[in-house]
């Protein structure tokens, strides 16, 4: 059943990238109508859904959306549906993809509720904007920018995601299950985390709420902390 559901949404992309929708089904040759086979577990318009496994797309600089689709296509990252997904898509077809989600701006989800003490809130908070040097901790907002919301091209936002998404995130980047080009920055600095630091940091995060421009920053509108082999220099 699951692979059946897979081939249609994979032929649905297929078809669409190479333009060969027959006339006669009435599609709109528009890359909203294209990215539909996405929608069911980010959202038409990348906002996210209601499982907290699958992350907010809408919005993220397109060079690292982008970066992430290449991930997948070339099994650097790996979650097979993804995989299976994009295995045939052509690389201009995936920065469409990328600049069609990197354009919406749907209004992030409510903060979420945290289940967490206040004390691990307030280390998560701690992480987050100023980390912990004594570790060798940098802070998040040192590299995804103080409102959290990425810089251009490549530094994605951390704002409407949730808790359990980047819990999930940071354990595979301790764990080396997800990888970038080297200087791999977060399967460093998430090296220097314990399972309670990344609990502290995804319970923070998801609490917070975003500012009314969830916009990423410029290109060099602020120094960053590290040098990352996926952001062009």
């Amino acid at each position: 059943m699951l692979r059946r559901y897979h081939t249609v949404l994979i032929s649905t992309l297929l078809l669409a990238s190479t333009g060969s929708v027959r006339s006669a089904e009435k599609v709109p040759d528009t890359m909203e109508a294209r990215v539909l086979a996405c929608a069911s577990c980010h959202g038409a318009k990348g906002e996210g859904t209601d499982n907290a496994y699958f992350p907010r797309l809408a919005g993220k600089p397109a060079g690292y959306l982008y970066n992430q689709l290449l991930a997948f296509r070339n099994g650097r990252r790996h979650y097979p549906p993804m995989n299976y997904l994009l295995e045939y898509l052509p690389e201009t077809y995936l920065k469409k993809m990328a600049e069609y989600f990197a354009a919406q701006r749907p209004p992030l989800p409510p903060p979420a509720i945290s289940d967490v003490s206040k004390e691990m809130l307030k280390r998560g908070e701690e992480l987050v904007t100023h980390g912990d040097s004594a570790k060798g901790i940098p802070a998040c907002s040192g590299c995804h920018g103080p409102r959290l919301t990425g810089m251009e091209p490549a530094i994605p936002g951390l704002l409407g995601l949730r808790a359990s998404y980047i819990s999930a995130q940071l354990g595979a980047w301790r764990y080396g299950t997800r990888t970038a080009t080297a200087p791999d920055c977060m399967q460093i600095v998430a090296g220097h985390l314990t399972e309670d630091d990344v609990k502290a940091v995804a319970a923070y995060l998801a609490s917070r709420a975003g500012s009314p421009d969830l916009s990423p920053s410029a290109k060099g509108s602020y120094q960053l902390l590290l040098t990352c082999g996926s952001e062009p220099q």
